[in-house]
Parts: structure tokens; sequence; C-alpha cells
């Protein structure tokens, strides 16, 4: 009898024991969980470090912060690599310039000479083709400086006003296009905090973007609640390609001379004030809808 009561007592001493260390190993998982957590969130470098005296804990904890470490130098080394791929493109574009220009001048003085027909004709593919390359430089100078940290002068802007603004800059063009834009702007008062010309390059961007995709029309659309939508027919399209649009260097084949970089840059500057931006493919019209909180 004093066996058993032995025996009984020295289980229960066990899975005591068992249950005060399964506690502790528990409470040293959720510090290990909630310490990554904080690690991956935040730019620190600061290890994991845990309560627990516990060897295989402490091991863990020890393996995780090697990981870490050995994710930071990757993530700093892969920073510096954009930072100096961004600089290689805007020293690239920006000495691009200077020949493109000096060819783009001897075409012309080269347009005014006695020619053949065919002189004339072979002169005028070379300089269109000059001018393609002119404005993929322009474009690739815009988008390493827009990519790069850009600090925005925020201040209450009416989102009416300058729609209306941006729409009439651009009115010229549209018409030439045989576009009659359908326009329906709010008579409620809109104001965000943002960059007044970023949202007019964002605006810009959009409605050059429909000069090159729409079949002949474009809806342009502000809320009193501050979302904006931009739609046209553009039956060349389908959603596979509408959701590649912001896509860096992405270009539908038919745009004629298109860089791809127009609507990477407008969702860019969106982001970066805060905002939303999307494009979606409905019944053969493409729409784009932005949103400033």
């Amino acid at each position: 009898m004093f066996g058993l009561t032995c025996l009984c007592s020295l289980l229960t001493a066990g899975i005591v024991i068992l249950l005060i260390k399964t506690y502790f190993m528990k409470k040293s998982a959720r510090e290990i969980k909630e310490k990554i957590a904080e690690r991956m969130s935040a730019d620190t470098n600061t290890l994991i470090d845990i309560s627990s005296s516990d060897r295989d804990m402490r091991a863990l904890a020890e393996s995780l912060n090697v990981q870490l470490q050995q994710l930071r130098r990757e993530k700093l080394r892969c920073q510096q690599g954009d930072t100096e791929l961004k600089e290689a493109v805007t020293n690239i574009s920006h000495d691009l310039r200077t020949p493109l220009t000096a060819i783009s001048g001897y075409l012309d003085l080269l347009e005014k000479e006695k020619t053949s027909d065919t002189v004339r004709k072979y002169i005028t593919q070379i300089a269109n083709r000059t001018n393609a390359m002119k404005q993929l430089t322009e474009e690739l100078f815009r988008y390493s400086i827009v990519a790069s940290v850009r600090e925005m002068n925020m201040q209450p802007i009416c989102l009416n006003s300058v729609l209306e603004e941006s729409i009439a800059s651009y009115y010229g063009a549209i018409v030439q296009h045989g576009i009659t834009p359908n326009v329906e702007i709010s008579s409620t008062r809109v104001e965000r905090n943002l960059d007044k010309s970023a949202l007019m390059r964002i605006f810009g961007n959009i409605i050059s973007n429909t000069l090159k995709y729409s079949d002949g029309d474009l809806f342009v659309k502000l809320t009193e609640n501050g979302v904006i939508t931009f739609s046209n027919t553009a039956k060349n399209l389908n959603t596979v390609t509408v959701g590649r649009l912001f896509d860096r260097f992405y270009t539908v084949e038919t745009a004629k001379n298109s860089t791809g970089l127009g609507l990477s840059i407008a969702k860019l500057f969106t982001e970066q004030m805060g905002g939303t931006i999307k494009a979606e493919y409905v019944n053969e019209r493409l729409v784009i809808t932005i949103y400033f909180e």
C-alpha cells in the first residue's frame, strides 16, 4: 500500500513538473514569435532575447538571430543595389539626351536639303525612331527621380478644381483624337491633403493613357466621397493586359510611342501620397479608379 502511494506521488510530481516545463516552453515560444514579428516590422539590429533558461529554446533563439542577421545583410545589399541601379539609370538617361538632341538637330537640317523622295522617306523614319528614343529616355529619367525618395509638398487641395484643370490642359489633345469627354464632377467641394504637382501628373498620365487606348470616348467622374474614375471603351484590351498596365515598361502592342512608364509613375505618386489606384476591365471598358483617404 505504501509503495502504491509513493508511486502515485511520484507520478503526480512528474506530471506537475512536465506541466510547468510545458508552460515555460510555450511562454518562450510566444516570446520568440512576438519578438520576431517586432524585428521584421522595424528597422532595427536588436536581437531576440528570451527569459527562458531552457537550453533548447535558447538555442532556437540563437539560431533565429543568426538568420535575422543574414536577412538584414541581404536587405542592405538589395537596397544598395537598388540605389545604384536608379543612379545608373538616371546618369545613362541624362547622358543620352545630348547625342539624341544633336541627332534631331542634324535631321532637321537634312529635311531642309533637297533630296529624293526615297531619302526623305528614310529621314522621316529615322526622325520618328529618334523621337521615340528621346521620349523613352525622358521617361526613364523622370521615373528614376520619381522612384527615389521624393519629399511631397502636402497641403489642402481641392480635387474638383485640380481635376478640371487637368482635363482643360489636355482638352486640345483629346479633341484631336476625336473624343468628346463626358465629365461629372461633384458640386460638393472635395478636399484632400496632397501634393498638387504630383496629383496633376497622375491625372495627366491617365488621360495620356486614354488617348492611346480609347476607342473614341472618355468618361471622368468625381464623387462627393472623393472617388475619381476614368473610363473608356477599349476593345483591343483584355483582363490580362489591364492587370499589367501599372507594371514598369509594360506596353500593349497597339499603343503608339508608349514607354510603359506613365501609369507606373501614376501608381508610384498615388501610393506615395497614401492613396490607392486600380485598373479593371468591365464590359470592354478600361476603368481606372483613384481614391485618397
